[in-house]
C-alpha cells in the first residue's frame, strides 16, 4: 500500500502531466478557455458545486475530425446531508466528447475522461474512501448551442474511486449539470 507522500508524488505527477497537455503545441492547435459551474448531486443526500476552468481543443485530427478534447481543472465543494460533513476536492481531467448529430437548435455530444483528484477528508458521507488521492471517472452528454455554440450543457454520472489502491474503496456516485462558457 501507498503511504500518503507516495500518494501525492503520484497524484502531483499525474496532474502536472495532464495540465501540462494544454500547452503542447498551442500556437499550431485551435483551442479557446471556458470556465464551468456545475451542480453535483450524490446517493444519501450528497450535494455540492464544482468550479471549473477549461482548455478546449477543437478537434484532434489524427484520431477523428470530430472528436473535441477538454482539459479541465475543478475544485469541488460538497456537503452531506446537510450537516457538517464536508469535503473539499481538486481535479483534473480531460474531457473527450464525439458528436451524436446536429440539429440548429444545439450539438448534442457524447462525453467522457478519467482524470485524477485529492480529497482533503478520508472519510466523507458515511464511507471510508481509504486515500486522499480518487479517479474522477465521467460519462455523459453534453449539448452545445447558442449561434457559435461557445454555450454548453452537461449531464454527466460522476464516480469517484482509488481503483483499489487502498483496502478500502466504497466510491462516490454522483450526478453532475453543468454549464460552460467558451471565451
Amino acid at each position: 500500500m501507498l503511504n500518503k507522500r507516495s500518494l501525492f508524488r503520484v497524484f502531483s505527477l499525474a496532474t502536472l502531466f495532464i495540465s501540462s497537455l494544454a500547452f503542447i503545441n498551442t500556437a499550431q492547435a485551435d483551442y479557446d478557455t471556458g470556465v464551468a459551474v456545475n451542480y453535483v448531486h450524490g446517493e444519501g443526500d450528497l450535494d455540492g458545486v464544482k468550479l471549473a476552468y477549461q482548455v478546449n481543443f477543437d478537434s484532434l485530427h489524427f484520431i477523428s475530425e470530430d472528436l473535441d478534447l477538454t482539459l479541465e481543472t475543478s475544485i469541488n465543494f460538497w456537503q452531506y446531508d446537510g450537516h457538517n460533513d464536508t469535503d473539499v476536492l481538486v481535479a483534473a481531467s480531460p474531457i473527450l466528447r464525439y458528436p451524436l448529430f446536429y440539429t440548429d437548435l444545439a450539438d448534442v455530444y457524447l462525453e467522457g475522461g478519467i482524470g485524477v483528484s485529492f480529497m482533503k477528508d478520508t472519510v466523507f458521507a458515511g464511507k471510508d474512501v481509504g486515500i486522499h488521492f480518487q479517479f474522477e471517472d465521467r460519462l455523459g452528454f453534453a449539448f452545445r448551442f447558442g449561434e457559435s455554440r461557445k454555450n454548453i450543457i452537461s449531464l454527466t454520472y460522476l464516480h469517484y474511486s482509488n481503483a483499489g489502491l487502498s483496502d478500502h474503496n466504497p466510491g462516490i456516485d454522483l450526478l453532475n449539470v453543468g454549464y460552460s462558457y467558451r471565451f
